[in-house]
């Protein structure tokens, strides 16, 4: 009895190993699908970028002469074509806009994390269905307004723009807070701290992967903007943005332009992603950390 009850159990055993092999299997192979689909246009655009026989788009995938003269090409262009200009013009708004979203990011889900006041919930439910909407809905009247203060085509502008909605991103960083304990703000008032000592020597020491969270979010939204500054930056092209720099290579002309740009874009577009791309290696563990710390609470 007991030996056939142990085949019996060995028999179930297997049966659930196979189940789960078969599983884990299936699972990796659609995991490494995605991931080619994932990886190919940036695949793509490498090969494009190195290509040298000719600048027009091509029908082939791997160049038939290999080349850097197409990276070499973006630090030289001047006039009408300053890539350098867009991507320094990038950098700057980016940045910017960067710091001043996170701090009012922080600060909003801070406050309302930790304070209990009047309009409270109505104030989070009005930003979360305001936040359902798509932002080119307000363009119009976004442009209006700086238009009434001369601010179309100027990059102030649009950093403008980009920090006035930054609080709207509060929900995942307020989620991130109400999982510190409140004991350590009690603990803190007991000895005389007030709320922006315990909010900046307290909790933001506390939240290292939330605040690599935000950062990357304020920082990689205007990095790849092409809509909104498209529509405030004007036809000044020593304004543009890498994205509209880029965008005008595929289209100037009446789309000739693609035929003496292409392999330029494509460097153009793989030098742009570099920027991103290593934020992300390095700062993933803590990218990760902040999304799920942020989602255990709302």
């Amino acid at each position: 009895m007991f030996r056939k009850n142990y085949h019996l159990t060995n028999k179930v055993s297997n049966t659930v190993k196979v189940k789960r092999t078969v599983g884990n299997t299936l699972a990796y192979i659609l995991l490494i699908v995605i991931s080619i689909i994932w990886i190919f246009p940036f695949f793509y655009l490498v090969l494009q970028s190195l290509r040298g026989e000719s600048t027009n788009p091509v029908s082939y995938l791997i160049p038939q002469e290999f080349t850097f003269d197409n990276y070499i090409q973006l630090f030289q262009m001047t006039g009408t074509d300053p890539f350098m200009k867009w991507y320094l013009n990038t950098l700057m708004i980016a940045v910017i806009s960067c710091v001043f979203q996170t701090i009012l990011t922080l600060m909003t889900a801070y406050c309302l994390s930790r304070m209990r006041f009047k309009g409270r919930q109505g104030i989070m439910k009005i930003i979360l269905i305001v936040g359902m909407f798509p932002s080119f809905l307000s363009m119009i009247a976004i442009y209006q307004i700086l238009n009434l203060f001369d601010m179309v085509g100027n990059p102030v502008g649009l950093i403008l723009v980009y920090i006035a909605g930054s609080a709207g991103g509060y929900y995942i960083v307020k989620g991130f807070f109400d999982t510190v304990s409140r004991s350590l703000d009690e603990a803190a008032m007991i000895d005389g701290a007030t709320r922006n000592t315990i909010f900046w020597k307290i909790i933001l020491p506390l939240s290292k992967p939330i605040i690599i969270y935000t950062i990357l979010i304020s920082f990689t939204s205007p990095w790849g903007d092409y809509m909104m500054s498209s529509y405030l930056l004007g036809t000044n092209s020593e304004n543009w943005t890498v994205a509209l720099g880029l965008r005008y290579w595929l289209t100037g002309n009446n789309g000739q332009a693609i035929n003496e740009y292409f392999t330029r874009f494509c460097a153009g577009a793989v030098f742009t992603s570099i920027p991103i791309v290593v934020l992300f290696f390095f700062l993933q563990r803590y990218y990760v950390e902040g999304v799920t710390g942020g989602a255990v609470k709302g």
